[in-house]
């Protein structure tokens, strides 16, 4: 199979209409402030940012908007532990290809354990989630599981940290993960803290900051310069961090 040549979801409106209050969160966020659209990458687009800068609000409304639970899960998964999302996705109008999409998941990882007791309910364990519990494995076995064994292909994936219940390693592994779900006609959108995963090639990065959300190169995120400056010049780094004489 061949990677998509027009993404599933082409484009983000944000819709300024009745409600949207630029005063109060999530409006005042300035990484949706000034935000009018975003465009997605047919492969995979990333999101970054520092903490507190609005990623994951802004992934979890392009997610809810997009049809899925606010929690996780596919768009056939309906349960929620609180009404805890914000009310974004509203104001979100998602701009779609005549392309139909055959699988669909939003993959967050503050919410996994929740995901994950769900989907061991008996009426839904037939899914595809392997051959062993998900509560039985460890945090990154399960994660790989899901990826592995939900995640078959001709779809759109949302994903919100994956990397934290990932090793270095097993990021790596990620990585050829994603790319044979690229292959089989596949689209992601990546909120994501690891330079490992954003190195994929050819993906478009979007870096959240108080000037709002602008798209840039692999080599000008904090990830990519903090990571590489730290591990070639660590000692130098460490007297500054530590104050060592």
């Amino acid at each position: 199979m061949t990677a998509l040549e027009r993404p599933y979801w082409i484009e983000a409106l944000f819709e300024r209409r009745d409600g949207w209050d630029a005063s109060v969160y999530p409006f005042n966020l300035p990484v949706v402030r000034t935000l009018d659209r975003l465009a997605f990458h047919p492969n995979v687009t990333f999101l970054v940012g520092e903490n507190g800068s609005g990623k994951s609000t802004l992934i979890e409304a392009l997610a809810v908007a997009w049809g899925f639970n606010a929690e996780g899960g596919g768009r056939e998964h309906r349960f929620g532990t609180r009404d805890s999302h914000s009310p974004l996705h509203r104001f979100v109008r998602p701009v779609r290809s005549a392309q139909r999409v055959q699988d669909g998941f939003f993959l967050r990882a503050e919410s996994f354990f929740t995901v994950a007791s769900y989907l061991e309910d008996p009426e839904v364990r037939g899914e595809r989630y392997g051959a062993r519990r998900l509560h039985e494995q460890s945090h990154g076995e399960s994660f790989f599981a899901l990826f592995d064994n939900r995640f078959i292909g001709d779809g759109l994936y949302i994903l919100d940290e994956p990397e934290a219940a990932l090793s270095p390693s097993r990021q790596l592994s990620f990585l050829s993960r994603l790319h044979e779900l690229v292959m089989a006609r596949s689209q992601l959108i990546i909120a994501t803290h690891s330079p490992i995963l954003l190195g994929y090639p050819n993906a478009w990065i979007y870096q959240a900051s108080d000037h709002g959300l602008e798209r840039i190169e692999y080599e000008d995120t904090d990830h990519y310069q903090v990571t590489r400056n730290f591990l070639t010049r660590r000692e130098m780094m460490l007297d500054i961090l530590l104050e060592l004489d």
